[in-house]
Order: structure tokens, then C-alpha cells, then sequence
């Protein structure tokens, strides 16, 4: 009979997660208990890897614990949301590593915070969201890591997102319509005028999504299902709104887009079918995608990198383990190992995820997923047809803990994609 695995192991906070590296390549963060609460931990790199013995956590959260953060460029401090006693007014947090000093950066009651652009150019500096004024709606400051001054540079007209340029000036926002669509507003530079670029339906308001405006400030990236059944990657002139695809697939959607760090050009696309499938659009990183590919059978996600892009942190998504993190070196395409976000797994057999597809009454498919009981057999069994949310969610493939839970306990765990607005897989 099957081990049956703890709920804790399934559903526990991870041993290590998100790793992230330094600007100058010199030091690794990661978030992980102390205590039992989420913090901030940093450790040397060398060629080898992470010096583990030299770890330290940098946090002090004794609450909710830490989940997101971020290195500013200048390489020295750390920046981290917190809220307080679960009321998601969030708070942007910095530690300064040389000393260990932290700050609140936005001691606000009731302000919810949120980082909208850091940018090696200007790396003390931060463009953060506050709804100070409004509760409904973000204004745009900037931060000055130095002195720790805000100053507004933008009062929000009633946009819910916002896209910097690489000069840290906001170019783009995001303004919601009444019936659930949005209108992309764009302007030539700070203080200019707000017009309109692209109006986008409500139908395709969640699959449409702005990315990165370019080097040259000419042009925005993004995601786009304006026109098409899934989400594509097209560029649109900023002067005239036309658009041009640069990557699509006919039943799935564009999901992830790796920008290179200076010059803002579009290098590796994720398509997600059924598994994520990968597209090198600069041929420059066309071998460090194949070396990455090598490293592990799992789906890559490829994290940030230092500022002279040479080392990248690679995660593999898989279904039958723990996700293992990998420090890449482009220059010698070589992957260091670094951790596992919970090696506990490793001691119980898990259940494969099977993308399965059915045919439905309309004649179109459906796609989704079935987890079948390890030794369980593949007939007779009790089902539990786990449904997510929607309309315009769906299941993935990859390490899955209620399925995993399921399947341990001797269940099938058949996971649908069903249909929103529109067929995806």
C-alpha cells in the first residue's frame, strides 16, 4: 500500500523558495522559515554555487511571514512587502545588508503599497503605487533609497496598472471600462498628455495584458487575444497603435516573455499547452535554452539574473516532485544545483499528471488533467473531479498538491479545463 503523505508536507511552507540573485552576481536571497515564519535569507556565490554555511536571515517577520521581494540595483538593499495582522495594506519594507537596518518605507495606516519599476539605470530609485489620496486608486511615487523621500509623480486618472520606461518615467496605464474591458493609454513622456492606444473587450481583458515599453521608448510589448482566439506576443507603435505579432499559437496563449535586461527585446516566449512549450525568439539565447533544457525533464521558468546577464536562476516545474532551482551560467552553459522548495518529497512515490482531452457535445475539446491513484490501477476507481475557478483560469500541469493529496488517498483526480468565453486549452 501507498505511504499516505502528510498534509503538511503537501501543503506546508516550502523549505526554500523564490531565489533571486544579486545585481552584481555576488550573493543568492531566498525566502524560508525561521521559526516557522517566512523570511529573507541571503548567502555568498562562488563558482560552485551557494555558500550555505554563510547564510543569514535578513528579516525579522515574526507574523504572516514574507512572500514577495525584490533587489534594488544598487545591490545593497532588499526590498520586501508586509502587511499587518493579514489586513493587505501592504507596506514596502527595505533592509540594508551591509548593515542590517530596516526601514519602513511607507509607514502609512490604511495605504496599501506596491513596486511598480526598478531599473538598473537608476539604481537607487523605485517607482512605487500608493493609494494615499484615494483608496481606489494607486498614485505613482518615486523613492529615493538614499534619503528615503517620496515624491508623486502621478496622479492616477482612474487607471488600475501603470508601465515605466527604461527612464523610469511612466508611459502606460491601464484605465478598466464598464462592461469589463479596458482601454491601454499611452503618453510621449512625463507630464504629456493621456491617449488612448488600444481599446480592448471585455472578452479579451484578461487574456491582454501591456509588458514593457522598448529601449527606444517608439513602441509597447504585450499580450494580446485582440483578434485572435489566445493570447499572442505583438509589438504596437506607440505613434499609430498598429500592432505586429512576434509569437502565437493557434489553441494556446502567449504566458511568459524573458526581456533582455538593456535593450527591453522579447528573447524566450512561453506558450502554455498542455506543458509549456518555449520559443527562442533572440537567436543569441537559442543554445542557453537547449542547455537549460538538458539540465532537467521538468518545464523551465527562468527567473531573474544578475545585471550583467550572465547567471540566471532556473526553476523545473514538474509533477512528481519538488521543484529543484538551478544557478545557470551562460558563459560556460553549465547549471549549479541549488535547492529543492520542499526535499521532503522525495520520500514518498508521487502520482504522474496526464494531460487527457475529450471530445464535448459541440464537437469541440476539451483538455485538462487526470492523477490516477499510484499502484491504484486505472479502472474502477473512485473519482473526485476537482474544478477550479474561472471563467478564464485553468488547471496546469506540474507539482499539484490537492491532486497529489487525492491520488495519495486512492482517489483519480480528473482536473477539466472547461470553457469560458472562449476554447483554451
Amino acid at each position: 500500500m501507498t505511504e499516505l503523505i502528510p498534509r503538511r508536507v503537501l501543503f506546508g511552507n516550502p523549505d526554500r523558495a523564490r531565489p533571486m540573485i544579486s545585481p552584481d552576481g555576488s550573493t543568492l536571497a531566498w525566502i524560508a522559515p525561521r521559526d516557522g515564519v517566512l523570511n529573507v535569507w541571503t548567502a555568498p556565490l562562488g563558482a560552485a554555487g551557494a555558500d550555505w554555511s554563510a547564510a543569514r536571515v535578513v528579516t525579522d517577520d515574526t507574523d504572516r511571514g514574507i512572500r514577495f521581494y525584490a533587489w534594488a540595483h544598487d545591490g545593497r538593499h532588499l526590498l520586501y512587502l508586509q502587511d499587518t495582522g493579514g489586513d493587505e495594506n501592504w507596506r514596502l519594507h527595505d533592509v540594508d545588508l551591509t548593515t542590517l537596518q530596516r526601514r519602513d518605507l511607507t509607514p502609512f495606516e490604511g495605504v496599501h503599497a506596491q513596486i511598480i519599476a526598478i531599473e538598473k539605470k537608476f539604481p537607487t530609485e523605485v517607482l512605487v503605487g500608493l493609494n494615499r489620496d484615494n483608496p481606489q486608486l494607486h498614485d505613482v511615487y518615486r523613492l529615493d533609497l538614499v534619503t528615503g523621500e517620496l515624491v508623486k509623480e502621478v496622479e492616477n486618472p482612474g487607471f488600475i496598472g501603470w508601465i515605466a520606461d527604461a527612464g523610469l518615467v511612466v508611459r502606460c496605464g491601464i484605465a478598466p471600462q464598464p462592461d469589463g474591458g479596458m482601454v491601454l493609454m499611452v503618453r510621449d513622456g512625463a507630464g504629456g498628455d493621456w491617449r488612448p492606444l488600444q481599446a480592448i473587450a471585455a472578452e479579451d481583458a484578461m487574456t491582454s495584458e501591456p509588458i514593457a515599453v522598448s529601449a527606444d521608448g517608439a513602441s509597447l510589448l504585450a499580450t494580446s487575444s485582440v483578434g485572435a482566439n489566445t493570447a499572442r506576443l505583438v509589438r504596437m507603435d506607440l505613434a499609430t497603435g498598429a500592432a505586429r505579432v512576434l509569437a502565437e499559437d493557434p489553441e494556446a496563449d502567449v504566458t511568459a516573455v524573458r526581456l533582455h535586461p538593456d535593450t527591453r527585446e522579447p528573447q524566450i516566449v512561453t506558450i502554455l499547452r498542455e506543458r509549456s512549450h518555449y520559443l527562442a525568439l533572440d537567436p543569441a539565447v537559442a543554445d542557453d535554452l537547449a542547455a537549460i533544457r538538458a539540465l532537467h525533464p521538468g518545464d523551465p521558468g527562468i527567473g531573474d539574473g544578475d545585471d550583467d546577464d550572465r547567471l540566471w536562476v532556473v526553476g523545473f516545474t514538474t509533477d512528481t516532485g519538488a521543484v529543484p532551482f538551478y544557478l545557470y551560467d551562460r558563459q560556460h552553459r553549465a547549471g549549479h544545483f541549488l535547492f529543492e522548495h520542499q526535499p521532503e518529497l522525495s520520500r514518498y512515490q508521487l502520482a504522474p499528471m496526464e494531460p487527457v482531452e475529450f471530445t464535448a457535445r459541440d464537437g469541440l475539446t476539451i483538455h485538462g488533467y487526470a492523477t490516477f491513484p499510484p499502484g491504484g490501477g486505472r479502472s474502477g476507481l473512485p473519482m473526485v473531479l476537482n474544478v477550479h475557478g474561472g471563467p478564464w483560469a485553468r488547471d496546469v500541469w506540474g507539482f499539484d498538491p490537492e491532486a497529489q493529496w487525492l491520488a495519495n488517498r486512492g482517489y483519480l483526480c480528473l482536473q477539466v479545463n472547461f470553457r469560458g468565453i472562449r476554447q483554451r486549452r
